[in-house]
């Protein structure tokens, strides 16, 4: 079995599509997902399954909350070890240190090149960082992520496609759900 992290974009935000995680596991564990546990009450899942497509998956939980929710939900499925690899080469972590709550991640739905993000006019305000590192741009945000410009909105217009975004706090235990030990209660 592999590790899978799914990221739904927008649920439980601002009292807005509300999905209780209990009843979102158990959605998960309805398709065959197993070892299915979520962080937070903002759509973060980890989770097992023999299966491999990530897109069919993406596509299969989709389906699934809109039947037993009733709310149309994007879904980011990604093999864990790709959140992994973020979490532990994140350059600007690396480099500035500092709060978590300071740096995100917004992940995208499709890859972007490195060419298309550089030719990107980002709207940095003084200490604002942002780099591509592979379907994610990781985000310094000394002022806060309330304040940048640099908003999941943003490249979601410039770039075309669809994203959505994490703090680091949020990635860094995704992290620790994806290589830590099941405790049977998830």
């Amino acid at each position: 079995m592999t590790t899978f992290v799914a990221l739904l974009r927008g649920i439980n935000v601002s009292g807005q599509r509300q999905i209780r995680m209990l009843e979102l596991r158990k959605t998960c564990a309805g398709l065959g997902l197993k070892d299915v546990r979520s962080y937070l009450q903002s759509g973060n899942l980890v989770f097992c399954t023999d299966r491999a497509d990530t897109r069919k998956l993406a596509s299969d939980l989709r389906i699934r909350i809109a039947k037993d929710f009733g709310h149309d939900v994007e879904v980011l499925v990604l093999p864990a070890k790709k959140l992994i690899a973020v979490a532990g080469s994140n350059p600007l972590w690396r480099r500035l240190g500092g709060e978590e709550k300071l740096f995100h991640g917004t992940f995208l739905f499709q890859p972007v090149s490195e060419d298309r993000f550089r030719k990107l006019k980002l709207p940095v305000q003084p200490g604002e960082q942002a780099v591509l590192v592979g379907q994610v741009v990781l985000l310094y945000c000394p002022r806060g992520y309330g304040r940048t410009k640099l908003s999941n909105f943003f490249f979601e217009k410039a770039l075309g496609i669809r994203a959505t975004t994490r703090n680091w706090r949020t990635v860094l235990a995704l992290n620790d759900l994806c290589t830590r030990p099941l405790t049977g209660n998830q």
